[in-house]
């Protein structure tokens, strides 16, 4: 099995309200950037989140570039949205005395799709993934 990186995964509301303006974006975004994406910021608090972030590689500096006059640092997430979440799961998990079964998990995601063809093509996935497990 792929190993992956391990992340701290306990960022507070702020820190993923701006992991979400650069998971929502193709570009690599500027502090400027993100408070305009997300006003409810300040500059100063977007500052010190990407300062934690960077500190604790949940992202990397992208390019140095022109905001108006002024030379700034862009950033680009270097964790995806899913392997955070993934990783959050698992630790949520893994910290459980009494945990439930996988099976039972994965039942509970699959209800919770409303879509009949995309619960089909989330079992076949399942199947391969499965056979593949297996070998």
């Amino acid at each position: 099995m792929k190993s992956q990186k391990q992340f701290n995964t306990n960022l507070t509301k702020r820190d993923l309200d701006v992991m979400h303006v650069l998971w929502d974006s193709e570009e690599p975004k500027t502090a400027a950037m993100i408070v305009k994406a997300r006003p409810d910021l300040t500059m100063n608090t977007v500052q010190a989140v990407l300062r934690k972030l960077l500190n604790n590689n949940f992202i990397e500096v992208a390019d140095i570039v022109y905001s108006g006059t002024v030379l700034s640092r862009s950033y680009r997430d270097a964790i995806s949205q899913t392997e955070y979440t993934l990783q959050k799961m698992t630790c949520e998990y893994q910290s459980l005395k009494n945990k439930p079964s996988k099976a039972s998990i994965l039942k509970a995601l699959l209800d919770a799709e409303n879509d009949k063809k995309i619960v089909k093509q989330d079992i076949e996935e399942i199947r391969k993934f499965l056979e593949d497990y297996q070998n």
